[in-house]
């Protein structure tokens, strides 16, 4: 990132406030004028009161006299008041609404990207959440300051100089000749605190992503007693964050120091040239001290080069990441414009192959059909590919080689809205949003009336235990237990009623009574349409109308449940591991005693 680029980054969305801007720049040059008063009356006053030494009625031409500077002096407060009220509150606001923009901006963009964005080795959510929050922060403190900080020091900065070569060439050239040797002292600052503000930025992200996998990771950290381990882990992040913090500590206050001798020489050669002009009659004593602070008002901005370049290295280095995220249009999921009155919802997988983004290969040379109006079982050990083939016909990931066809049509030329909207997609762990339990069943379908909310939570029997809370339908979702958040992710789903129904162990987290529920909420609104389950449960799996059983990420037998259970492979293996893990023969003992 350059300081080109950054602004280019930047620029459109500072475009739609360009009347903040021509608002804020009119200030700047008001403001730049006004903080020349003090020099120009300084020296007039000086000059002047050296003349009323040697004449009468001193005093009285004296208050005189001062009362013209004071009310010169009083009005220039007056009008600069002004300026810094509009100049910081014409700043502050441009700074909110970019930050609003910005935010809104990438949330609208990584809402369309695809999920191998997100599963990316590097895009862990803690890391993602660093590079946008600081991104944000270090890109808006930019525009704010530079409208309230950086272009009205310079501004103040160019016509003092100007004023100083304009009373006297040699004293204006001291002054054009320090301010490059400052320039060049903080440019060279600021390449050695490069490398170590981009391995700030390392540490922040491995911070903020170790905080948060702790917090969900608790359970299992206590369960195992590995506090000190985990408390250790942070130690060392810590430990490289601190002595990273320090490095760049000592390296500003070298150069700081450097950069104090270099003002303060050039105030001692102003004063040596400026003493010598007088002494010479080339110069009035008045001129001494209006050069000085002339010279203080080139020398501002320059002692704040070194803040004006952390802040700005902090938003090219923070930004790299930040419009990464933006402009990672790439990642952007493909949408075809085929959206039919109606799906049959027949899928048919040609070929298949497909690795993770992280590297993790899922599927090899996988072909199958799933016919509509029958329920079709995934089958197998974790890892052999089953969720990932409803994550294919989902569009929530392309195959690497292959072709998937619905209804005879290339997957990828449906428009992907159409398509999720006539898919309904329950999982073993169904997120819930952070809102009332109406609004997370509501979520199936948002224009839905009371009566059909309450409806889909009778179907997901979750309904009994919602109306005995206190509050209802309108409890907090997250309250709940795991299998009551299941229930109310399956009632999102009865509420969306759509054609084709893909169920990724559906009944997971849920007791034996509530499977048995569920399974006859299930059992009623798969009728009709097509669906894809995926269970460990022999019940639901017994009672496919088709059944693939996977290995590996290949399918291995294919077949109605009898069919597939005398080929003697991995679904024998499986469906009477099951069996002996029910203790089927005890059970049905228990029945014959009855």
């Amino acid at each position: 990132m350059t300081v080109k680029l950054l602004f280019k980054n930047l620029s459109p969305f500072v475009k739609p406030y360009h009347k903040l801007v021509v608002a804020t720049l009119l200030l700047t040059l008001i403001g730049s004028f006004a903080a020349q008063v003090n020099a120009w009356v300084l020296r007039y006053t000086v000059d002047h009161i050296s003349d009323l030494l040697h004449v009468e009625d001193k005093l009285k031409k004296g208050l005189n006299l001062l009362t013209w500077i004071s009310v010169i002096l009083i009005t220039k407060e007056v009008v600069n008041a002004f300026v810094q009220f509009g100049q910081k509150y014409f700043g502050e606001k441009l700074r909110i609404l970019v930050s609003r923009d910005l935010a809104q901006r990438i949330i609208d963009k990584i809402l369309t990207y695809k999920l191998a964005f997100f599963t990316a080795n590097d895009n862990e959510s803690g890391k993602l959440q660093t590079r946008i929050d600081r991104g944000i922060e270090s890109l808006t403190r930019l525009v704010q300051n530079f409208f309230i900080d950086i272009l009205p020091l310079f501004a103040n900065a160019i016509v003092a100089l100007i004023m100083m070569f304009q009373a006297n060439v040699w004293v204006g050239m001291v002054g054009l000749i320090l301010v490059p040797i400052y320039f060049l002292i903080t440019q060279n600052q600021a390449k050695k605190l490069s490398g170590w503000r981009r391995n700030m930025r390392g540490f922040r992200e491995s911070k903020s992503q170790g905080i948060i996998s702790i917090i969900d990771s608790i359970t299992v950290i206590k369960s195992f007693n590995r506090e000190k381990i985990e408390s250790k882990k942070q130690l060392d992040l810590q430990t490289q964050l601190t002595e990273n913090q320090l490095q760049t500590r000592k390296t500003n206050f070298i150069y700081d120091g450097i950069k104090s001798f270099v003002e303060q020489f050039g105030v001692v050669i102003i004063i040596i040239l400026t003493v010598y002009l007088v002494l010479t009659d080339l110069m009035t004593v008045g001129a001494i001290m209006f050069h000085i602070m002339l010279f203080g008002n080139v020398s501002a901005p320059i002692r704040q080069l070194h803040r004006i370049y952390d802040e700005m290295n902090d938003a090219m280095i923070y930004s790299e990441t930040f419009f990464d995220i933006l402009n990672a249009d790439h990642q952007t999921e493909n949408t075809g414009t085929y959206a039919p009155a109606q799906l049959k919802g027949e899928f048919t997988l040609q070929n298949v192959s497909f690795t993770y983004p992280n590297g993790t290969e899922a599927l090899h040379d996988i072909n199958m059909t799933i016919l509509p109006n029958k329920i079709t079982a995934l089958v197998g050990l974790s890892g052999a590919g089953k969720s990932t083939i409803i994550n294919l016909l989902d569009k929530f990931y392309n195959p690497n080689h292959g072709t998937i066809l619905l209804d005879g049509v290339d997957l990828n030329q449906y428009n992907t809205k159409f398509l999720r909207d006539n898919i309904g997609l329950v999982l073993q762990k169904n997120h819930i949003f952070n809102g009332s339990i109406e609004e997370n069943i509501r979520y199936g379908k948002i224009n839905a009336t009371d009566e059909e909310v309450i409806e889909a939570a009778k179907k997901a029997y979750i309904h009994d235990q919602i109306i005995n809370l206190p509050l209802g339908y309108q409890t907090k979702a997250l309250n709940l237990s795991g299998g009551q958040q299941q229930r109310i992710a399956i009632a999102r789903m009865f509420l969306k009623n759509p054609p084709i129904i893909f169920l990724d162990e559906p009944t997971a987290s849920l007791d034996a009574i509530a499977t048995e529920q569920i399974k006859n909420s299930l059992d009623a609104i798969k009728k009709g349409r097509t669906v894809v389950i995926i269970s460990h449960s022999i019940s639901q799996i017994i009672d496919a109308d088709y059944i693939y059983a996977m290995k590996a990420g290949r399918v291995t037998e294919s077949g109605k449940h009898e069919e597939i259970y005398n080929q003697n492979g991995v679904y024998k293996e499986i469906f009477d591991a099951s069996a002996r893990s029910l203790n089927i023969e005890k059970i049905a003992k228990t029945f014959e005693d009855e």
